[in-house]
């Protein structure tokens, strides 16, 4: 490998470091904060290493990773939504006296790896060595909390979809492989136009494909495990999965397609199908929840639908409203489950629905951050979250997708019922009796308020001033090419 190759890695190389220094730190000395410290200090050095790389973008590391402004914006993203998610563990794992929660950093550190490699993979190969990191730490941090009997079942249904998803990616990837005679993206398009586009082999291993995809980012008909999974998993790992894990699948996906230039109107059906059936599947199930983490897991199916009518519509414009909608979902997202988090005890995190009724009576601040969060997910004006539904709308209007901008007007009025029934649960009065049995709130950590405030800041800035963002997303679309 030249230099060049290696300066270009630096922002990988630094996350591996990362994982690598944790281990050593723990074996020198067991030590919750110090494990902490390492792993915030690593990825602060591997987002540094995103502007030593820059200049050298666009630069392919050999034929398995492309290094160029889309792939380091989403490296970056990545980065900071991985912060917050260290800082809301150490505030969730530190109540817990006596569990050893240092490990579980060395997970985050993996997890963060699988999903920097996902979004700058070309190739097949480095495309299932990154998605394998990534869930094979997911296992680990999603059944952490091992005395928990939710947190082990919802690390084992994780497990077992998540290898079975992984088989029909791997046929998927072998049928396209057989057909093409490449797994490098960017000569997919050439092939294709030699052994014919509207080949059926083609068309049946990019749905396979499709299939190995859509479990990762909870896509109707396949996102049976999500509620489970983020009702079982400890708060944090739940914001993770959310996010960072979702987030890269998508970032993959949207790079996957534009590279390979495989968009037959064969497979741009099925996705049409898919996004209609996750914006309605989403918003309708979350109706009948009386959990708060399985009403916003139901909502993230929802949210990865709207973002699917964006991927439709393809082109420059898809790139930047894509990136943008993550910026405004990590945040709110984060936001929402840190909530959850800073609510939390030991042992179990706040999820009914009844345990968040008058919150705003007893922390007030904390029931504010709350509602903005919420109004954002619904996609109330001055928040992140309008911003960038109407820039998905924006982008289905011109490719001139009408059905499915429709379909999303629909479904997110659906979506508003139950996210103002948890705000009008916040600012509800509860009688004196039932606030006797009403479960005691945690107090927030340091590094909880910090997190949560820095996220807050960031849904109404962008909700309100989000030129600089759409400016950054641009500027990274426009130099990917």
């Amino acid at each position: 490998m030249t230099t060049k190759d290696l300066i270009s890695l630096l922002p990988l190389l630094a996350i591996a470091a990362t994982a690598l220094l944790v281990m050593l730190a723990i074996a020198v000395r067991r030590s919750h904060a110090i494990a902490m410290a390492v792993t915030v200090l690593g990825l602060c050095a591997a987002f540094a290493c995103l502007f030593v790389a820059g200049p050298l973008a666009p630069h392919d590391v050999t034929p398995l990773i492309r290094i160029d402004s889309s792939a380091l914006f989403y490296i970056g993203l990545i980065l900071a939504g991985t912060i917050a998610v260290v800082f809301l563990c150490y505030g969730y794992f530190e109540r817990q006296r006596g569990s050893h929660s240092e490990e579980l950093y060395i997970l985050i550190g993996l997890a963060a790896l699988g999903s920097a490699t996902l979004v700058s993979a070309s190739h097949f190969a480095s495309l299932f060595l990154g998605l394998e990191i990534l869930s094979i730490s997911l296992y680990g941090m999603v059944a952490y909390e091992r005395d928990r009997k939710a947190s082990v079942e919802a690390g084992l249904k994780y497990l077992v979809l998540a290898a079975g998803s992984a088989s029909f990616l791997l046929f998927g990837i072998a049928l396209v492989y057989f057909e093409l005679g490449t797994m490098e993206f960017g000569k997919m398009a050439q092939a294709a136009a030699r052994t014919g586009r509207d080949s059926s082999v083609i068309a049946v291993g990019l749905i396979l494909i499709l299939v190995g995809i859509g479990f990762k980012l909870a896509l109707v008909p396949f996102h049976m495990w999500t509620p489970d999974v983020y009702e079982g998993a400890p708060a944090p790992v739940t914001a993770f999965v959310a996010t960072v894990s979702k987030g890269a699948m998508f970032a993959l996906l949207l790079r996957y397609f534009d590279r390979a230039g495989l968009r037959s109107d064969t497979v741009l059906l099925v996705f049409s199908i898919i996004a209609v059936a996750s914006m309605f599947a989403g918003n309708l199930l979350a109706l009948l929840q009386n959990n708060v983490k399985r009403i916003l897991a139901y909502s993230s199916i929802a949210h990865l639908g709207y973002l699917m009518v964006a991927f439709e519509a393809g082109g420059d414009m898809a790139g930047s409203v894509v990136a943008f909608y993550l910026v405004a979902y990590f945040a709110t997202m984060l936001g929402a489950f840190g909530v959850v988090t800073i609510l939390s005890t030991p042992g179990n995190d706040l999820g009914d629905l009844a345990s968040y009724r008058g919150l705003f009576w007893r922390r007030p601040l904390i029931a504010g951050v709350f509602t903005v969060m919420l109004l954002s997910l619904a996609g109330i004006p001055l928040t992140a979250g309008f911003i960038g539904k109407f820039y998905v709308v924006a982008a289905g209007a011109s490719a001139l997708l009408w059905f499915l901008v429709f379909t999303l007007v629909v479904t997110s009025t659906i979506g508003l019922f139950y996210y103002l029934r948890v705000v009008v649960a916040l600012y509800s009065h509860i009688p004196e009796t039932a606030a006797a049995a009403t479960p005691s709130l945690q107090g927030g950590s340091l590094s909880l308020t910090w997190a949560l405030g820095v996220l807050t800041t960031a849904v109404i800035a962008i909700g309100c001033y989000p030129s600089p963002v759409l400016r950054l997303v641009q500027t990274m679309i426009a130099g990917s090419h």
